[in-house]
């Protein structure tokens, strides 16, 4: 086939700041003007291409499709808000799963499985951890072979199998040690019969059963739902915006139950009918996703991103001492037209960043022999890669969020034990306090558009009040104040147990202080999480390459699966450093809140989020948003 060389593809601007334009200019002489002109300016399509997408793909791409992958005709009877119904129902039972799991296995395996709280609370951190972490497996397989649909379907199975084996294990006494003549006082003394190896074992298996299946539902779910929405559609960014908020308001519902009627459960009824309740929660979701399968939009999967990835890193190392100075240097190669290289993508448009990664798509010469996509990748297939390099920096930022947060969900249960949390005459469980970050992130939702856009949109004049990034940083902002506040609160709380003889009475609740002050504390991370992660989650969508967006949204699920897995690492450093590694007095973090120093905790974390507040402002700023394609990849 032939060859011609071509200008760069304009671009859309959109409401996100704008961004530098390539320079245009002729290229009568080609190796004469090399030296001036930015990378971006002229590519080489061709034909002349050996590998599997030799012709591109013209007419799929980013095109919704139904289940069987046939182009959608009728784009009117499926996808939109009707669609994203169904799928909002599978995360809020995942979500209350997941938060259920969280607030009441620490308590079963104290109680139940009578192992040390501070083992415990850093089991079920790993395990929160690993759940989050391993996200990045099912983006990976969403956007490599099985699409968001299929992904759900199978990873929502296995999270209802690891829910029954929960269930099964608080319900049958073979799977629990003996629980006679175990009282609070033998508990406290180490007096109680522990849990055999074996039935640890088996808690373990069904506890990382359960986490596996979180981990291919996370990364998907967001990304499926906003898949229902058509990206050609005027009011598509209105929608987008929306969605995710009340996507994460299903979120917040999931861990209101998880944090009310979960427990209620549990005090009433029993460990077993409360874990039976997750999982009965769980397996209707899983009957209303299916049942709304005829609405769905779906995107084709790109084939391996992984491989994609191997490519243009080897390409670029192949051509490492190559100069796009020489009288070799043709141009930079991409498909013709409309066509992309990758299946359910559109062209991506060139840019400057990471500019020893264009090495990959140079095109010298001597490729007129050798277009193997190891030798030569598209300019698209290069710019994904810059763009998973480039959104890096800024979920790395959130992870400290997702530290107080996993911090949050043990400490300040084990304040609330020492606190008076009658309401009047209503005395709410302790495992219950959690409840309130949910209930003020419900509130800030329900206002979201009718106060804070308004009034944000007059002090920084952006469309939707705020851009995605300084949402994220308005909430590291909030979430400083947040654990600053609750290191002041807990020098008093301690300072108080002292004086009123307490010291002792880790368990005891004192009657003269409401465990209602912690509600600042919790209030206050509650809208740190709307800001940060809503805010986040829309902006790794759009951000990411079309062909890898549940890779982008696991980015988040990452994010936060490290920071409870460096929320446990922290905890034994300071167990270790404060003498405090055998549950001593000592310890800041001691069983004994009253001896233990929560208060310089605290403090520490505040320290660390002010530098990773400092350190996000820098890769904000530095960060430039994606740029889209007049062009697509639809008929």
């Amino acid at each position: 086939m032939g060859i011609r060389e071509i200008k760069s593809p304009q671009v859309l601007v959109d409401d996100r700041p704008p961004q530098p334009q390539a320079v245009q200019m002729e290229a009568e002489n080609l190796g004469e003007s090399l030296k001036s002109k930015k990378l971006g300016m002229y590519f080489v399509e061709s034909d002349n291409r050996r590998s599997p997408f030799a012709g591109g793909y013209t007419t799929l791409g980013t095109t919704p499709v139904n289940i069987h992958g046939k182009p959608i005709t009728d784009l009117s009877k499926t996808g939109g808000w009707i669609a994203a119904f169904f799928i909002f129902g599978n995360e809020m039972a995942e979500r209350m799963a997941y938060f259920g799991l969280s607030v009441n296995m620490v308590a079963f395996m104290f109680y139940v499985m009578h192992r040390p709280f501070t083992s415990s609370a850093n089991a079920v951190n790993i395990f929160l951890g690993i759940s989050q972490a391993s996200s990045v497996l099912g983006g990976f397989l969403a956007d490599a072979y099985l699409g968001r649909y299929w992904t759900i379907a199978v990873f929502t199975t296995i999270y209802l199998v690891g829910l029954t084996g929960i269930t099964l294990c608080a319900t049958l006494n073979v799977l629990m040690p003996n629980q006679a003549d175990c009282n609070q006082l033998s508990l406290l003394l180490g007096n109680c019969e522990p849990a055999k190896p074996w039935q640890m074992l088996y808690l373990y298996v069904v506890l990382y059963v359960t986490g596996f299946g979180a981990a291919g539902i996370r990364p998907c779910v967001s990304s499926f739902g906003a898949d229902q929405f058509d990206e050609r559609s005027r009011d598509y960014d209105s929608n987008l915006d929306k969605f995710f908020n009340f996507f994460y308001l299903s979120v917040t519902l999931g861990a209101i139950v998880a944090f009310t009627v979960v427990v209620y459960i549990q005090m009433e009824h029993g460990w077993g009918f409360a874990f039976g309740a997750l999982a009965m929660a769980m397996g209707i979701s899983n009957v209303v996703f299916f049942l709304g399968t005829p609405l769905y939009r779906h995107r084709l999967p790109g084939g391996s991103p992984l491989t994609r990835v191997a490519q243009v890193l080897i390409a670029a190392f192949r051509k490492r001492n190559a100069s796009f100075d020489t009288s070799e240097y043709v141009g930079l190669y991409e498909l013709q037209g409309t066509r992309s290289a990758i299946k359910g993508s559109g062209k991506i448009a060139h840019t400057d960043a990471f500019r020893w990664l264009d090495k990959a798509a140079l095109r010298l010469k001597e490729d007129e022999t050798n277009m193997s996509p190891w030798q030569l990748c598209t300019v698209t297939q290069v710019e994904e890669v810059k763009i998973l390099l480039k959104l890096i920096p800024i979920p790395t930022c959130t992870i400290m969020l997702s530290v107080i947060l996993t911090e949050y969900l043990t400490l300040s249960v084990q304040q609330a034990y020492t606190l008076n949390t009658h309401m009047g005459h209503l005395k709410l469980p302790v495992t219950c306090m959690p409840v309130f970050p949910g209930l003020s992130i419900f509130l800030l939702l329900a206002f979201y558009y009718s106060v804070f856009v308004p009034l944000s949109r007059s002090i920084t004049g952006h469309p939707r009040g705020a851009s995605q990034l300084q949402r994220v940083g308005l909430g590291l902002a909030i979430s400083i104040v947040s654990v600053a506040w609750a290191g002041v609160f807990e020098r008093y709380r301690r300072n108080y147990a002292i004086r009123e003889g307490y010291e002792g009475s880790f368990l005891s609740a004192m009657p003269g202080l409401s465990a209602y002050w912690l509600l600042i504390q919790y209030c206050l991370i509650g809208l740190a999480e709307v800001f940060c992660i809503v805010g986040l989650l829309e902006f790794l969508y759009e951000e990411s390459p079309d062909a890898m967006k549940s890779i982008g949204s696991a980015y988040a699920a990452v994010a936060g699966g490290l920071g409870c897995f460096a929320a446990s690492i922290l905890n034994n450093i300071i167990n270790s450093l404060t003498g405090g590694g055998g549950g001593g007095g000592d310890s800041w973090l001691s069983q004994n809140i009253n001896t233990g120093r929560f208060d310089y905790f605290y403090w520490l974390l505040t320290g660390v989020s002010v530098i990773n507040f400092c350190v996000f402002v820098y890769a904000a700023g530095r960060y430039k948003y994606r740029v889209k394609l007049t062009t697509t990849t639809t008929d």
